[in-house]
Formats: structure tokens, sequence, C-alpha cells
């Protein structure tokens, strides 16, 4: 398998043989399970699908009862699939997958959704200084945008002027981040530097490309 689903779990950090000290972000990563396989002749394309965490049987639909008890397994929470992945690391139908997919040292990417601000100004949302001081009448725009469009041409806004609006919750890929250990008996990765999303969110590590 080329990737694993996990869950953040939050950061500290570690000692190397040299005595550095290197933070990493905490993933409980695994154990899955092949819910489904998806070949060219049948679906139109080759993927994957893994199934993490488990999930209350009665919150769980009748057909998705139906697709896990296909596959033997109990109900999960997330699903999620996986498009690149070795021919020799290929698993079968209900099999699990586990941390061990990866090894202590190489590169692994990872997808995360950030953590949502809400609805956020200038200020905070792209680092705006504000219009300035406080004196000469301008008692309410410290945090303001100031000018954001011509008078008489245009007439309008263009688009994609920074201004207010959602920050945050959006999906992001780290890439090239180092596995520095592995703690298989607890299914945990330990991966160098930060990772998007809050704790216990879900994240999909994947083999570096």
């Amino acid at each position: 398998m080329s990737g694993i689903i996990g869950k953040k779990i939050g950061m500290t950090s570690v000692f190397d043989a040299n005595g550095k000290n290197i933070p990493v972000t905490v993933i409980e990563a695994g154990p899955c399970f092949v819910t489904q396989i998806r070949t060219k002749e049948v679906d139109g394309y080759e993927a994957i699908q893994l199934a993490f965490e488990e999930k209350k049987e009665k919150h769980t639909t009748q057909a998705m009862k139906g697709h896990f008890a296909k596959a033997g397994i109990t109900p999960k929470r997330k699903l999620v699939e996986f498009t690149r992945f070795e021919a020799d690391h290929r698993k079968q139908f209900g099999e699990a997958v586990e941390v061990d997919v990866f090894t202590e040292g190489e590169f692994v990417d990872v997808v995360g959704t950030t953590k949502g601000k809400g609805f956020q100004g200038v200020v905070k949302r792209h680092g705006f200084a504000g219009v300035g001081g406080a004196t000469h009448g301008q008692h309410n725009r410290l945090r303001a945008p100031g000018s954001v469009g011509a008078s008489s041409w245009p007439s309008r806004v263009f688009k994609g002027m920074r201004m207010a609006g959602q920050m945050g919750n959006k999906r992001r890929k780290v890439i090239n981040l180092q596995i520095i250990k592995i703690v298989k008996d607890k299914n945990l990765l330990l991966v160098k530097g930060a990772v998007p999303g809050a704790n216990g969110s879900y994240v999909i590590i994947e083999r570096w490309s």
C-alpha cells in the first residue's frame, strides 16, 4: 500500500542519536481494513478503499452495514480510496493494513483539513496592518481594509481582491515529512514537523511521491 488513514493525536518532541531535539507530530495510523478493490474492468479505474476507526452499528445505515459485512469487518467511521499503490503491496479484500507499511526514516506526504477560523477580517486573514492611527477623524478604521476598487472605471471590484471571508477549513497537503519513529504495538507514527488539522482530526499519510 502507498498510504494509510490516521488520526492526529498532537505534537511532542524526541531526541535523536546526536542529542538534537526534533519536533514531531504523533499520528495514530491504522489499523485500516480493505473494504473495496476497484478495477478498470468494473469501475474504470484502479483503487483500494480503506476503512478506519470503529463506529457504532446503530449509527450506520443499512447500506453501509452490508458494505462492511462483505469485507467481514465491523462498521468503520472513515473511508478513503488510494489510487497509487505498488503491485507487490496490493492488499486483499478484508485484509488489515497497519502502521508497518512504512519504515522509519522514509518520507511521506500528509493530507489534512486545516483548523477552521470562521469569518475573519483582513488583518487576521491576510496580515493587513489596518488603515493607520485613530487621529484626524479615523475613529473606526484601525482594522479596515481600505480602498478596494476604483470609481468611474471600471466601477467594480476586481476578482481576487484580498478581503474578509472564510478562513481555514481547507484541505491541505504537507509533502516530504520524515518518519522519525514507529511504535507498532500502539499504531503510532511520529512524523517530523507539523501537519494540518486539529488534534483528533483525520489525516491521510501517503508514501512521498
